[in-house]
């Protein structure tokens, strides 16, 4: 097969990268993989979606780093849709959100554009277009979901604060990587400030504060549903905050370790599934606190691989 990745920026990318690990291994499996930053697509006079893209030379590559180097000195060719079987959208349009706002949604558009002309686009762009905001979330099961409101009003806010015993998480409605995370507890006299630098960027999204997060959390992947796995594994990693951090985030410091799948990691799993499917949300990442779902990641999820490979 030929398949396109779709990244946001060349300079932003990295050999430890998901986006990157995924079309190495599609290449050491013998289909043909094109990177297509945001930047690059086109709407040629056939037609058809198009995009100038980088396709690595070789057929073997003896590390993800010395693929990505092939790649960077590849001249970038025109492709369309035709040229296509598969196109994966793999950019994050909050990375966009501040210096290129017009990026953000090139990849949904041309990927809607390429659904049309008979491309199997991934995931699909048009629930993607309903979900590029934590919104999204609120549409799954409410037994699996945190306590949430999401708003601008700071009285909303101060309400929802003192309802939960004053400890709640805040941050912003679109966003990703722990970036404008916040945990506010017995202390409020900062909550004005946190409000502020939240909503600059729009609403806010205020979820009860979890006592299972102080130990971390379980990011874990699906595909058509069903957790991924890996010799019989389930592919998840157990995240640990920073010291000082309530993020898990790895590239904001925290550490990971093999995680304990029970079953209520699975119940989880099934109650989320069904829609998954029917909105065409092939590969998903989910983030899982104790016996609550914290974040479902339909955009770019990250994570498959770590710097720790």
């Amino acid at each position: 097969m030929k398949i396109g990745f779709v990244i946001n920026d060349y300079n932003t990318e990295s050999p430890a990268f998901t986006t990157t690990r995924l079309a190495l291994q599609a290449v050491q499996m013998g289909h043909e993989s094109y990177h297509i930053a945001v930047e690059d697509f086109a709407y040629t006079q056939s037609g058809q979606m198009g995009a100038h893209a980088k396709k690595a030379s070789g057929k073997r590559f003896r590390s993800p780093k010395n693929f990505w180097t092939a790649l960077n000195k590849t001249a970038k060719e025109l492709i369309e849709a035709s040229d296509l079987d598969v196109l994966f959208l793999r950019n994050d349009p909050s990375a966009d959100l501040e210096e290129r706002p017009w990026a953000q949604y090139a990849g949904i558009i041309f990927g809607q554009l390429a659904k049309k002309d008979g491309v199997l686009v991934l995931n699909d762009p048009d629930s993607l277009a309903k979900a590029t905001n934590k919104m999204y979330f609120q549409y799954f099961p409410e037994s699996v979901r945190p306590s949430t409101i999401i708003t601008r009003s700071v009285e909303d806010i101060k309400q929802f604060y003192n309802d939960h015993n004053k400890h709640i998480i805040l941050k912003p409605l679109q966003g990703s990587g722990g970036k404008n995370v916040f945990m506010l507890d017995k202390n409020a006299s900062n909550l004005n400030q946190i409000v502020d630098a939240i909503g600059r960027d729009g609403y806010i999204v205020v979820q009860e504060y979890l006592p299972a997060a102080k130990k971390g959390d379980i990011r874990l992947f699906l595909v058509n549903g069903r957790p991924m796995e890996i010799n019989g594994k389930i592919a998840a990693m157990h995240r640990s905050q920073a010291k000082g951090d309530i993020r898990s985030n790895v590239h904001q410091g925290g550490s990971v370790s093999m995680p304990k799948i029970t079953k209520k990691t699975l119940e989880i799993v099934d109650a989320m599934a069904p829609k998954l499917i029917q909105d065409g949300m092939f590969f998903v990442g989910l983030d899982i606190v104790g016996a609550k779902e914290m974040e479902v990641n339909v955009l770019a999820p990250a994570a498959l691989a770590t710097p720790a490979d």
